[in-house]
């Protein structure tokens, strides 16, 4: 099911208990949930397993979420901990009875993890943000992204729209993508340590 309502809307409605919204959540979601497994090289069984301790600790958690913007970073978070733990079980009980914490993290496997959290919290905004731009600003960005690049003129003949009206209408669907909450926030978090090292010097 795709539901073109952004995830504030799905959360408020699956905290009442519809359904409907419930499986656009997942449906949203799961490759998110899915990409992190697959980055941690989790076989199908485990990420499957994975997958559903996510999907039942949000159950628990969908009262609680007080900004459904947010919801994308925590289910990254949540499934990377969850992919960590089945990745130490499997290595046995030297390091599976260890609490999942920085401390019995090595630097450079913090680091990676780090970065495919940052990557997945990236990936899940843009696509929450892209879901809330109309359908023809849909179709217009995913052909300035195509590779190789289209030309404006393909679009125009491909859109049934003026060449003149594409680069405005670009930078209103950019300037949409920017403002949601979910790329907001990320570009806020990625500007704060910026701001402190200015601070800093």
């Amino acid at each position: 099911m795709r539901d073109d309502h952004g995830v504030t809307d799905l959360v408020a409605r699956a905290r009442r208990g519809e359904q409907r919204a419930w499986d656009a959540l997942v449906e949203r979601y799961a490759p998110l949930l899915w990409s992190i497994c697959r980055r941690h090289q989790l076989t199908d069984a485990d990420a499957e397993d994975v997958g559903q301790s996510v999907w039942t600790q949000l159950v628990s958690h969908l009262g609680t979420v007080r900004d459904p913007a947010a919801l994308p970073g925590w289910l990254a978070t949540t499934t990377r901990r969850e992919c960590l733990r089945v990745v130490y079980a499997a290595r046995g009980p030297r390091t599976s009875g260890l609490p999942l914490d920085a401390e019995n993290i090595p630097d450079e496997q913090a680091r990676t993890a780090e970065q495919e959290l940052l990557a997945a919290e990236r990936q899940a905004a843009l696509l929450e943000a892209f879901s809330c731009l109309g359908p023809s600003g849909q179709q217009l960005m995913a052909m300035l992204l195509k590779d190789p690049p289209m030309s404006y003129a393909e679009i125009s003949a491909a859109l049934g729209i003026p060449i003149s009206s594409i680069g405005p209408t670009r930078g209103r669907c950019l300037e949409k993508l920017r403002r949601h909450p979910a790329i907001a926030a990320l570009i806020e978090a990625e500007a704060e340590p910026r701001r402190d090292a200015l601070i800093a010097t």
